[in-house]
């Protein structure tokens, strides 16, 4: 009892402490600001024709403060943050942060991003191709505020039909030491209708902004930004726990939120709900994804088209399984596939861990290898010809261009943010572009082609076929000599 008693004070303490220290920032903002425009406005105005007060030149070492470019040290600063929020319970902390974002209690990135790291995916341009995966902001509360600090775009959901609390807690367990984290949340959601509003509210505000700064309409027939800001907005979808109809409830999710997403996933790959993955197979994936396409194309859409659909597969996949569901990507034309989900196994260093035994998914670094060596093996299955999102275990930019040089256009992040918090997002869009730069590429598509100019991979197919018929033919020689 006197543990637990502690434990709460502990807890109680430290949320005190976040909200006054963002609420703090947030201040420090407001007072620069503020008297930068009392400054202005107590300064003596000269009317024009008349001659008026001698303007004084500012004192070379009274250099005016820049807030707009000089947002950096907001992000350094939530570095004294994070063992903070190391005190709190797992899913306590996940949501104090998803409500600080929500009221734009975390810094906004103003500074450009590296020019190398601009591209264009399915027709709309993606500032930097670094995202947010699904599971951090389940609802959509968070939209304006995540994409605020610097993400290229940013994954909400999984949205069910019908809301639904999840699994019993606790179901997210952290391994700070691994940088991993175990989570059986089991699409807790508070459902299509109410993500539908926010994301509406969302759409709605970023209309009327851009009807208000009056911008020539430009002949470029790349979509500048997206439906919820500057950066793409995606949509995961998921079905309920209970439902005897899985594709009905992917299809209501198109039906209810595809208006409002820059792209559409199906998860057909979380280990948190029964019989979901079954929907990998051939069949059963095929079946789904042509279900899926046509509620979305029976739509009304402006010139822009339908949003790009995705589907989000597993790591614990055979090699059977993958040759599958590269088929029915091929066969479908998908527009892409994100690589991959949290895993079942518990690879080194994990599997020795006490909480190795609870059930759930793992994230984090330990994923590294597995999620990239399956992202590898499906840039070959599909010959390069369908965008893979990487995602699983990055949490530098030296690893997210691990994975765009085994074939990912775009990757994403979860754990490594919440560990790292948002000071990691400048420093990874860095390290991302001086990695390019190092290899001599100037754009993250470059990066990709070349591997498709090079033929990596697909030679090693033609390489393993031809030793498998120098070895045959050898045998052949040894039976007839």
């Amino acid at each position: 009892m006197a543990v637990r008693i502690c434990r709460t004070s502990l807890r109680d303490a430290a949320v005190q402490r976040l909200g006054s220290f963002m609420t703090g920032c947030a201040r420090i903002g407001t007072r620069q600001l503020s008297s930068g425009t009392s400054e202005a406005a107590a300064a003596p105005k000269a009317t024009l024709g008349t001659a008026g007060p001698t303007a004084k030149a500012p004192h070379p070492s009274k250099k005016a403060f820049d807030w707009s470019h000089d947002s950096g040290w907001l992000f350094s600063a939530t570095k004294l943050v994070n063992p903070l929020f190391a005190l709190l319970d797992a899913e306590v902390a996940h949501r104090l942060a998803v409500s600080a974002a929500s009221q734009n209690l975390l810094p906004r990135e103003k500074r450009p991003d590296p020019a190398i790291l601009s591209l264009e995916v399915w027709g709309r341009k993606f500032r930097n191709p670094i995202g947010l995966a699904a599971g951090f902001d389940k609802n959509a509360e968070a939209v304006e505020g995540l994409l605020g600090l610097g993400f290229g775009f940013v994954e909400v959901g999984s949205v069910t039909p019908m809301p639904q609390e999840g699994n019993p807690k606790p179901r997210i367990f952290r391994l700070p030491k691994e940088g991993a984290i175990i989570n059986r949340c089991g699409f807790n959601s508070e459902g299509i209708v109410v993500v539908a509003k926010r994301l509406g509210a969302q759409h709605g505000k970023r209309k009327m902004e851009e009807t208000a700064s009056n911008l020539p309409s430009s002949n470029d027939d790349v979509k500048q930004g997206g439906k919820a800001g500057p950066g793409i907005l995606g949509v995961n979808i998921g079905k309920n726990k209970t439902s005897e109809d899985a594709t009905a409830d992917y299809v209501q999710g198109v039906h209810t939120l595809s208006q409002y997403a820059d792209y559409l996933v199906i998860n057909v790959s979380s280990p948190n709900t029964p019989g979901l993955r079954r929907l990998q197979g051939r069949k059963q994936l095929k079946d789904l994804v042509k279900r899926v396409q046509a509620a979305r194309d029976e739509m009304q859409w402006a010139e822009d088209g339908p949003p790009p659909l995705l589907v989000k597969i597993a790591p614990d996949l055979s090699k059977e399984d993958l040759q599958d569901i590269a088929a029915v990507a091929l066969n479908l034309r998908l527009d892409g596939l994100i690589i991959s989900n949290t895993t079942i196994s518990r690879p080194d260093p994990v599997n020795s861990h006490p909480l190795a035994k609870e059930a759930g998914g793992l994230s984090g670094k330990p994923l590294f290898d597995l999620s990239t060596s399956i992202l590898r093996e499906m840039y070959i299955l599909t010959r390069g010809k369908i965008t893979l999102v990487g995602c699983g275990g990055i949490s530098s930019g030296e690893d997210a261009y691990k994975k765009v040089r085994a074939g990912a256009t775009l990757v994403q992040l979860y754990t490594s943010f919440a560990y790292g918090g948002p000071a990691l997002i400048p420093q990874m869009k860095a390290e991302l572009a001086e990695c390019l730069k190092r290899d001599g590429f100037k754009s993250i598509q470059e990066a990709v082609v070349h591997l498709i100019e090079r033929g990596t991979g697909i030679e090693d197919i033609k390489s393993e076929t031809k030793a498998s018929f120098g070895t045959a033919f050898l045998l052949f020689l040894k039976i007839i000599f």
